[in-house]
């Protein structure tokens, strides 16, 4: 009854529940982190196999050679790791490919924005934690741009946050910015 070929079979309950927001118990994580890892993979095999087949046409392979060329691939796979942001009520997680750090949003004591050629975000909070990650990922994700606004919130209520609470406000307002435009890009409403 209520139920036609289509959703037959099908959790609908689950695809309800991807429009609406998450719980405030949820863990967000970032939605790109698997095509950046999978791309970070492809371009460490790809130097390896592409560094081999021309050792291999020059008639230089050896055993030697090879682990060394395995470990260029290894070195540059370390380098483009990303870092996976995840977050969940209070807190905010950044692993990466050695080490898992964190904070408490809602003990933020400091917030830096490095607008170089590798922009990062620097939140500190006052149990001594840091992470370090990039802003676009918050672009990127408004579930954890949303949950990293509201710990801020707390923090500068309680008067925790000190230091960054403009840089976070504009870094904020910008990334809502870019959300409007590309909202109103989509419906043709520019």
């Amino acid at each position: 009854m209520g139920h036609d070929w289509t959703t037959r079979g099908r959790n609908t309950a689950h695809a309800l529940d991807a429009t609406r927001a998450p719980d405030a118990d949820a863990v967000v994580t970032d939605r790109r982190w698997a095509s950046d890892l999978r791309a970070a993979v492809f371009c460490s095999a790809a130097l390896f196999a592409l560094i081999m087949l021309v050792d291999f046409a020059g008639g230089t392979l050896s055993a030697v050679r090879t682990g060394l060329w395995a470990g260029l691939g290894a070195l540059l796979y370390v380098i483009l790791h990303p870092a996976r942001v995840s977050a969940g009520p209070g807190w905010l997680a950044v692993r990466g490919p050695v080490r898992r750090r964190h904070v408490c949003v809602d003990l933020l004591t400091s917030v830096r924005v490095s607008e170089t050629v590798a922009a990062r975000l620097v939140l500190c909070d006052s149990l001594g934690n840091r992470v370090e990650f990039d802003p676009k990922v918050l672009a990127e994700n408004p579930l954890l741009l949303h949950r990293l606004d509201a710990g801020a919130r707390a923090a500068r209520e309680a008067g925790l946050l000190r230091t960054g609470s403009v840089e976070l406000s504009r870094l904020l307002a910008r990334l809502d910015g870019r959300e409007a435009k590309a909202v109103f890009a989509a419906s043709g409403l520019r």
